[in-house]
């Protein structure tokens, strides 16, 4: 067995998309890579997983020398399915990307690809997600040379329990990337709208479209940071409990004599 990392490269733009290309040259640098991705696009499909239907993962030759294994289903899926059903080892890193598109702000909650990275912190493993912040013409050689320098960082220092890195590039080459800053998730969100529409049979049907908001994000957030031509990189978690607000939603008298007390209602 070598002793070099074991790398699980995935992503939610699909086996075939170029971002994970780039991803699986930039990993088979620093070590053994199996690539287990979505045999379609599955963006913004969040963390969701299959139950009403059997998953399948076909292997399949890519560009190059690139084999993986395509999966019909969610990039959450093609996580757990690796770990538990097709690799014959634990993997010491999960990596996924390269996005096409920023997650940043409130559609972090959206992303297929943070989910996947989320998916291997739940079963222990560190996990990085990577997006380059662009839709036009993207280059990802840049954003792969970024994204081995930071497995390379977690592989070496790890990551706190329950904590992955969500890292947005901003489009360019190297030259054009001002720096790496730690960031915080923003506020910016994508607003949405339906366009309503007439099938030829004469029914209703919506497409969702819409623009990223505009807001004024706040010094050090992650979508501010990555404008302004920086790497932004997130630690984020999964769990969602608002401490702050803990202790004093414990004082408010339903809860009171630590139980759930309704007296005299209406």
């Amino acid at each position: 067995m070598s002793d070099r990392p074991f790398i699980l490269v995935t992503n939610d733009d699909g086996i075939n998309a170029p971002g994970i290309q780039a991803l699986y040259q930039s990993m088979r640098e620093i070590g053994e890579v199996a690539v287990v991705a979505p045999d379609r696009e599955m963006s913004a499909a969040g963390h969701a997983i299959t139950l009403s239907h059997p998953l399948r993962a076909t292997e399949v030759e890519l560009k190059g020398d690139l084999t993986g294994y395509a999966v019909n289903g969610t990039p959450a899926d093609c996580v757990k399915i690796a770990v538990k059903a097709i690799l014959n080892r634990m993997p010491d890193l999960v990596v996924s990307g390269i996005n096409l598109g920023n997650n940043t702000g409130i559609n972090v909650i959206y992303s297929g690809t943070v989910s996947a990275a989320t998916e291997g912190v739940i079963l222990g493993i560190p996990g990085i997600a990577f997006s380059l912040a662009t839709y036009e013409k993207p280059d990802f050689r840049a954003a792969g040379r970024i994204a081995g320098y930071l497995s390379r960082e977690v592989l070496e220092k790890g990551l706190p329990e329950n904590t992955l890195l969500n890292v947005n590039i901003p489009a360019g080459t190297m030259e054009d990337i001002q720096g790496c800053r730690v960031t915080k998730q923003g506020k910016g969100l994508f607003n949405e709208r339906f366009d309503k529409r007439v099938d030829p049979r004469q029914r209703t049907y919506y497409w969702m479209t819409g623009e990223r908001g505009t807001i004024e994000e706040e010094e050090g957030a992650d979508e501010r940071v990555v404008r302004e031509g920086f790497v932004s990189v997130t630690p984020i978690h999964y769990d969602l409990t608002h401490y702050a607000f803990l202790e004093l939603l414990k004082q408010w008298p339903v809860f009171s004599n630590g139980r759930f007390d309704i007296k005299g209602g209406k």
